[in-house]
């Protein structure tokens, strides 16, 4: 059940952080679209967690 969870948090910062770079973006805002960029990677580290803990089974 971990997998599912890693991967739902994970598709949502990614999706938060698509946001805040759209926005700052369209703002000028050269810290919003980093902070972004940042979120959108851990976003991405999420769900491939996910996706190796059910390659493993959940057994990490």
């Amino acid at each position: 059940m971990g997998e599912l969870k890693d991967r739902a948090k994970g598709l949502a910062n990614e999706a938060a952080g698509n946001a805040k770079q759209a926005a700052g973006e369209a703002s000028n805002d050269h810290s919003l679209k980093a902070e972004g960029k940042a979120q959108e990677r851990k976003g991405e580290a999420q769900q491939l967690a996910g996706k190796i803990k059910g390659a493993l089974g959940d057994s990490i």
